[in-house]
C-alpha cells in the first residue's frame, strides 16, 4: 500500500508542473489547431452536402487515418519534452524511495497524461462540429455519403462501408480510441527507454525512427514508390499491416472476418507486449542512470 501511494505521489508531483508551464498549453493549442485543420475536410463535405454528422463521427473519420494518427502522436515530444522528468523535487523523492518505484510513478503520469491529451483530441473534434451534429449511436447521412458513394476517396477522407456496417459510431470511436492510446504509449515509453539510456538526444532520434519506420511501411507509400500490380500490392497490404505499429494503430487495417489482417487482439496484445516490455527495459536502465540535477532549481 506505501507503494501505492509513494508512485501516485510522484505522478501527481508531475501534474502540478503544469500549472501556468508554457510548453504544456502550447502543445494543448497545437492539438486544438491540428484537430481543426484535419476535421474541417470532414465539415466542408457535410456542409456542402446539407447534412448533419453524429457527435464522433469527425473523430472517427480523421482519426482512421495514420497519418492523422502520426501526425497528432508527435505532439506528445513536446508535452514529454522534460522526460525522464527531473526537476528540482526529484532529489528529495530519490532521497525516501528507491529509483523503480520514482520510475512507476513516472510510467503512471504518462499513461495519464496521454489519455487526457487524447481525450483532448476527441473533444476537439467533437467540438468542430457541434453546430451540426446529433448525439445518437448511429451513422449519419454524411457518413453514409462518404462510404457508399466513394465520395470520401475524392476528398481524401477515410470512410469506409465495412466501418458502418460492423460498428456503431461510439464503438468505432471507442476503438480508435484505444488504438491511438496504445500506439502513442509505446511511442513515448520507447522514448523513455532510449532517455534513460542514450539521453534527451537519443529519445528524440528514437521517436524520429520508429515514426519513420511506421510512415515507410504504409501501402501508400510503397504503392507510390514500387506501383506494384494488385496481386502483390494485396500481399505488401497485409505485411506492413503486421509489421507495421502505425499501421497496427489505424482502424480499417485489421481483419474483420475476411481477410488475414491482424485482428484487434493481436494489436492490443502487441502493443501491450512492447509496453510492458519497454517499461522493463527502462527498469534495468534506470539502475544505472546518471541523474544531474543542474538547472532544475526554480
Amino acid at each position: 500500500m506505501n507503494w501505492i501511494k509513494q508512485t501516485l505521489s510522484v505522478t501527481t508531483y508531475n501534474f502540478r508542473q503544469w500549472h501556468k508551464n508554457p510548453r504544456i498549453i502550447i502543445t494543448f493549442c497545437l492539438a486544438f489547431i491540428l484537430c481543426f485543420l484535419l476535421s474541417d475536410k470532414t465539415v466542408q463535405f457535410a456542409r456542402e452536402y446539407g447534412t448533419t454528422m453524429q457527435i464522433v463521427e469527425a473523430f472517427v473519420w480523421t482519426f482512421g487515418d495514420a497519418n492523422s494518427i502520426l501526425l497528432s502522436s508527435l505532439l506528445l515530444l513536446l508535452l514529454f519534452a522534460d522526460m525522464p522528468f527531473i526537476s528540482s523535487g526529484t532529489p528529495f523523492y530519490l532521497m525516501r524511495i528507491n529509483r523503480k518505484t520514482w520510475l512507476a510513478g513516472q510510467a503512471v503520469y504518462i499513461i495519464a497524461a496521454t489519455s487526457i491529451y487524447l481525450c483532448f483530441i476527441l473533444a476537439s473534434t467533437s467540438l468542430v462540429c457541434m453546430t451540426q451534429s446529433f448525439g445518437g449511436n448511429m451513422w449519419s447521412e454524411t457518413a453514409a455519403i462518404l462510404s457508399y458513394s466513394g465520395a470520401g476517396q475524392s476528398v481524401a477522407l477515410p470512410a469506409f462501408v465495412k466501418t458502418l456496417e460492423m460498428t456503431t459510431p461510439y464503438a468505432c470511436m471507442f476503438t480508435i480510441f484505444r488504438l491511438m492510446l496504445l500506439y502513442a504509449l509505446l511511442m513515448v515509453f520507447i522514448m523513455l527507454l532510449f532517455n534513460l539510456k542514450k539521453g534527451q538526444l537519443g529519445g528524440v532520434i528514437g521517436v524520429f525512427v520508429f515514426s519513420l519506420y511506421g510512415f515507410l511501411l504504409n501501402p501508400e507509400t510503397i504503392w507510390a514508390i514500387f506501383r506494384l500490380p494488385a496481386d502483390l500490392m494485396y500481399k505488401a497490404n497485409v505485411a506492413v499491416g503486421w509489421l507495421s505499429p502505425l499501421n497496427h494503430a489505424t482502424y480499417h487495417m485489421h481483419n474483420f472476418g475476411y481477410d488475414t489482417l491482424p485482428r484487434l487482439w493481436h494489436t492490443y496484445l502487441i502493443f501491450g507486449t512492447l509496453i510492458v516490455l519497454c517499461f522493463f527495459l527502462s527498469l534495468r536502465a534506470i539502475r544505472n542512470y546518471n541523474f544531474n540535477f543542474v538547472g532544475t532549481e526554480g
